[in-house]
């Protein structure tokens, strides 16, 4: 334990006289240095993890967890197999969907979507797109009324009630030969679900409009299957796959986003890498501001050690000193970068209104805004970390000054 003389020296020899200038320079530095690395670590991993969470989130909240479907092409009797996939334990709702792309047009534009033809029951129960309803009712969401994307309904102008052509290229054999299908729809709703893929390509129409358009009658292109606990996919799907008995085949998100999801992953691995030597080379330059102030108070050393101190003093005396650096550099640092996270996307816009330029393009990021989740497990890793490497790193300077000769340096003081 650190008695009260040890205690005082140490944080005498923090506070700086003009003589130790440089040292203490270095010491700021030093400082500095773990204060803005453990903060550009928090910040990173933290935005990261919510990048990921905030996709993991939607693109299963729009796709489900497990997709059933047939090999065949289109899935026949899908009511029985709905019915007995609801029995299975962990399966929170069963989705029958149709799926296509299509070319909508509206005045003299056009441009290529994605139609998802779903239940209106169905299109109600998933939070995303129900809270994400912008304009128009969830009882417009019938007939031949469907639902746009916000930045689709925007780069057209297209509002409630407006009525749009969509093309497919399903072919339907007419008196003057073989024609794609074209039907006009009304847009019936509009929403926004914060991911720019699904608000710019994507389009909901009922499911028995969306059989007719297709041509597919009775059947469906796939059943979704969501699950009240993701972490029993593996077991629920075995299950699944027993229960189907050969009727259909089965994949699930690991199957469709492996490799995103895996890239995802190795980035957020390699940045913390990366951003952790910022902290190590910080925890260098303490032990460079320990070995000068070592050398700067040799005398200092030798007189305390002459008066009684031991080596043991000097040492915690020196660790004490560098470890204070890290210590209050790390607090300083997780303060910094916790609040800069909580509040990341009020500040993008400031920092946006004041220059002017766009730092977070939607377009690219997939997401309308800049996500954060702080991880406390992680946090308290970066935060013991560096606070390690500090007390790693006054070690050998503070061994020095321990095994300073008191006559030597009072002879070449």
């Amino acid at each position: 334990m650190l008695n009260t003389f040890e205690r005082s020296v140490a944080c005498r020899y923090l506070r700086s006289k003009k003589a130790e200038g440089f040292v203490s320079v270095i010491a700021g530095f030093s400082f500095a240095g773990i204060m803005l690395g453990v903060a550009t670590l928090i910040i990173v991993m933290s935005v990261m993890n919510g990048f990921r969470q905030e996709l993991f989130d939607r693109i299963l909240g729009l796709s489900g967890h497990m997709n059933i479907y047939s090999q065949a092409g289109a899935l026949y009797d899908y009511s029985g197999i709905v019915e007995s996939i609801k029995t299975v334990d962990g399966v929170s709702s069963v989705t029958p969907v149709i799926e296509g792309q299509t070319l909508l047009s509206y005045s003299t534009a056009a441009t290529g979507v994605m139609v998802r033809g779903i239940s209106q029951m169905d299109f109600a129960m998933r939070d995303t797109l129900y809270n994400g309803i912008t304009a128009g009712e969830i009882e417009n969401f019938r007939e031949f009324k469907i639902a746009v994307g916000s930045v689709l309904a925007e780069k057209f102008n297209l509002e409630v009630g407006d009525s749009v052509t969509l093309t497919s290229p399903v072919l339907k054999t007419t008196p003057f030969g073989t024609v794609p299908t074209q039907r006009t729809f009304e847009v019936g709703l509009i929403f926004d679900v914060e991911m720019y893929e699904y608000n710019s390509g994507f389009v909901f129409m009922p499911l028995p409009a969306a059989q007719k358009f297709f041509q597919l009658k009775n059947s469906v292109s796939a059943i979704e299957v969501f699950l009240s606990n993701p972490e029993k996919l593996p077991e629920i799907r075995k299950t699944i796959e027993l229960e189907l008995n050969g009727r259909a085949s089965v994949y699930d998100w690991r199957d469709m986003n492996k490799s995103f999801f895996n890239a995802l992953e190795v980035e957020r691995n390699v940045m913390f890498l990366i951003l952790s030597m910022i902290i190590l080379v910080a925890a260098f330059n303490i032990i460079s501001s320990m070995i000068m102030l070592v050398k700067d108070k040799g005398a200092d050393i030798a007189i305390m050690r002459t008066m009684g101190a031991t080596r043991g003093n000097m040492m915690r005396i020196f660790m004490l000193t560098g470890a204070s650096i890290g210590f209050i550099g790390t607090i300083f640092g997780a303060v910094l970068g916790i609040s800069f996270a909580l509040n990341i996307e009020t500040i993008r816009i400031v920092l946006e209104n004041i220059t002017g330029a766009s730092l977070w393009d939607a377009e690219i990021r997939f997401l309308s805004e800049i996500p954060a989740q702080i991880d406390w497990n992680e946090v308290t890793g970066v935060i013991i970390m560096a606070f390690s490497l500090s007390i790693i790193a006054t070690i050998y300077p503070a061994w020095r000054a321990s095994r300073l000769d008191p006559v030597e340096a009072l002879r070449y003081g």
